[in-house]
């Protein structure tokens, strides 16, 4: 018995000790529905660095989000699952977007900015960024090989989780598990 207090004790300080560590495995704890297709990283990994634009040419790169926890979802305007799943990010952008933790929508290959434009106006979508990765040079760098791909970053820039495929982002359990990734509470 005194064995496993020591060892929930030590668990409990490690997890204390590493916020990081603490975060990840409540989110572990809660995931479900589609949710498990989250795959975990065991240690949070360096994200790409390629630049990428706004819908105005506007360069950006991931870095620019650093101190925030943010769902990185690469998309094109020909993908069908991309369709179905947009709806569901921007209602999550809506619901947990803030200081904290933000939706970014990267559009990568051939999207013309027109057809991104007729995309969301179609899905009524008006609360997400038209980013865009016209030569793919993030995807790559990030293997990103089939679409949607949806990966999370911590506030330091580093990628804890990927998402291969789609998923009802503003799902209960999306929520919960973001929620308790991020430390939103609720």
């Amino acid at each position: 018995m005194k064995k496993i207090a020591l060892a929930l004790l030590y668990t409990a300080s490690l997890a204390l000790a590493n916020p990081g560590f603490a975060d990840v495995a409540a989110a572990k704890g809660v995931q479900s529905g589609d949710m498990r297709k989250l795959t975990f990283h065991p240690e949070a990994q360096a994200a790409g660095r390629s630049e990428f634009v706004t819908f105005d040419d506007a360069p950006l790169s991931l870095s620019d989000w650093s101190g925030k926890w943010v769902l990185v979802n690469f998309w094109a305007t020909w993908c069908a699952p991309c369709k179905k799943e947009m709806p569901t990010l921007a209602a999550l952008q809506r619901d947990m977007g803030g200081d904290t933790f933000e939706v970014v929508t990267i559009a990568t290959g051939r999207n013309p900015p027109p057809a991104m434009q007729t995309f969301f106006d179609e899905k009524g979508i008006d609360n997400l960024p038209l980013h865009r990765d016209p030569r793919s040079a993030l995807a790559r760098e990030m293997g990103i090989l089939a679409l949607p791909v949806t990966v999370i970053l911590d506030p330091e820039g580093r990628e804890v989780a990927r998402l291969l495929g789609e998923a009802d982002w503003h799902s209960d359990d999306a929520r919960a598990l973001l929620s308790a990734l991020t430390g939103a509470g609720g």
